[in-house]
C-alpha cells in the first residue's frame, strides 16, 4: 500500500513538473525500484486517462512553443513577407490585416482555399492580401509560375491578378500553347510575357521565395502568414475571419 501511494504522487508530480523534479530514483534500493515501476504501471492500467491527459499536455506545450517559434521567424523575417517589392498585392492594399499565401498553381488544396481566400476578403474588405509564387510541385507549377510573374512584369498588377485566377482555375495540362491561350483570352501580349519567362528577373524571384520559405519552415501549399502567426494548410474563410477578428481584438 505504501508503494502503491508513492507511485501515484510520483507520477502526478512526473506529470506537473516534469521527471526532473519527480521522486529521485537513484536513492531507492532495486526492490524499490521494481515495486515502484509495477505500482506505475498497475495505476496507468487502471486509470489510462492519465495517459490521454499527459499526451494532451505536452501535445499543447508542443503547439505553444511552435507558436513562439513561428512569432519569432516572422519577425526575422517581416521584410521579406510583407514588403519584397515584387509580389502582387490585393485585396485592401491599405487593409489593417495582412495576409501572405504561399501558393502553387497544381495544388489542389490551393484551388480549393482560392474561393475561401476570395470570400474572406470581399467580406471583411479590411485585409492586404500578398502572394508568394512558390512552386513546388513540378515542372509544370514551375512553368506556370513564371508565366504569371512575367506577366505581372511585363502587363502589370491587373494583368497579373486576371492571369493567377486563370491558373488558379484551370485544370488541364500546363504547356507553353494552354499558356498561350490563357493569354491570348485575356487580350495579353503573350510573346512579350513568354520572352520574359526565363529571365534573370523572374528566376530571382521564384528563387528569393523559395529561400524566404525555407527559413519559415514552409514546405507545403497553401501556406499562410498572417501578421503574427503561421497558417499551414487549407482553412475555410470563417475560421481564417476568426482569427483576423482577434488579431484586432489584441490591438485595441
Amino acid at each position: 500500500m505504501m508503494f502503491r501511494t508513492l507511485a501515484t504522487s510520483a507520477l502526478a508530480a512526473m506529470l506537473l513538473t516534469g521527471p526532473s523534479q519527480a521522486l529521485d530514483l537513484d536513492t531507492m534500493s532495486a526492490e524499490e525500484r521494481a515495486a515502484f515501476g509495477a505500482q506505475v504501471r498497475a495505476y496507468l492500467l487502471e486509470n489510462p486517462q492519465v495517459i490521454i491527459e499527459a499526451i494532451n499536455i505536452l501535445e499543447q506545450r508542443q503547439a505553444e512553443a511552435e507558436s513562439q517559434q513561428d512569432v519569432k521567424m516572422i519577425q526575422v523575417n517581416s521584410a521579406e513577407i510583407f514588403e519584397d517589392g515584387y509580389s502582387w498585392v490585393g485585396g485592401n492594399p491599405d487593409g489593417d490585416i495582412t495576409l501572405v499565401e504561399f501558393m502553387d498553381y497544381r495544388c489542389g488544396y490551393c484551388r480549393r482555399a482560392a474561393p475561401e481566400v476570395a470570400k474572406l476578403l470581399q467580406e471583411d474588405g479590411n485585409i492586404r492580401f500578398i502572394v508568394k509564387e512558390f512552386p513546388i510541385l513540378g515542372d509544370a507549377s514551375l512553368q506556370a509560375s513564371r508565366f504569371a510573374i512575367a506577366t505581372k512584369i511585363v502587363a502589370g498588377d491587373e494583368a497579373y491578378g486576371q492571369v493567377h485566377d486563370a491558373l488558379m482555375e484551370f485544370t488541364g495540362d500546363v504547356t507553353d500553347v494552354t499558356l498561350a491561350r490563357i493569354g491570348e483570352g485575356l487580350a495579353l501580349d503573350v510573346e512579350a510575357i513568354k520572352a520574359e519567362m526565363n529571365s534573370d528577373e523572374v528566376t530571382r524571384r521564384i528563387a528569393e521565395t523559395r529561400a524566404l520559405a525555407q527559413r519559415l519552415n514552409i514546405s507545403g501549399t497553401p501556406s499562410f502568414v498572417l501578421e503574427t502567426e503561421m497558417l499551414r494548410g487549407f482553412l475555410p474563410a470563417e475560421q481564417m475571419q476568426q482569427i483576423v477578428d482577434a488579431l484586432r481584438d489584441e490591438r485595441s
